[in-house]
């Protein structure tokens, strides 16, 4: 999955991270599972939904880069279920929450 996450935002505007980022931008994104959650049927997995957080941070205007990381989420078959903004005082930069989740057939 992370592949998968890896190669459907690379494209948004900014550099794209698991768990952590340890480049010199100032404006990138990291994401990370939320957990998953299994259903089965006759004690056989039958879907996974796999949900995960993808954090936008930048020093100036986050909104063309949440529309691009929305837009590419949602081309890739995930379905946003949360947004938030903030402010981290101790970086001075600006975060954009944003979960999302996927149904995927095992």
């Amino acid at each position: 999955m992370n592949r998968y996450i890896l190669d459907t935002l690379k494209d948004v505007g900014a550099p794209v991270a698991f768990e952590y980022y340890e480049g010199d931008e100032d404006t990138y994104l990291r994401f990370f599972y939320l957990g998953q959650d299994q259903f089965s049927s006759d004690d056989d997995e039958q879907h996974t939904i796999y949900h995960v957080q993808v954090d936008i941070f930048s020093p100036g205007n986050l909104i063309q880069l949440a529309n691009n990381t929305k837009q590419a989420m949602k081309q890739a078959g995930f379905r946003k279920s949360y947004e938030n903004d903030k402010y981290e005082e101790d970086t001075k930069l600006f975060h954009k929450v944003l979960r999302f989740y996927i149904i995927r057939e095992d």
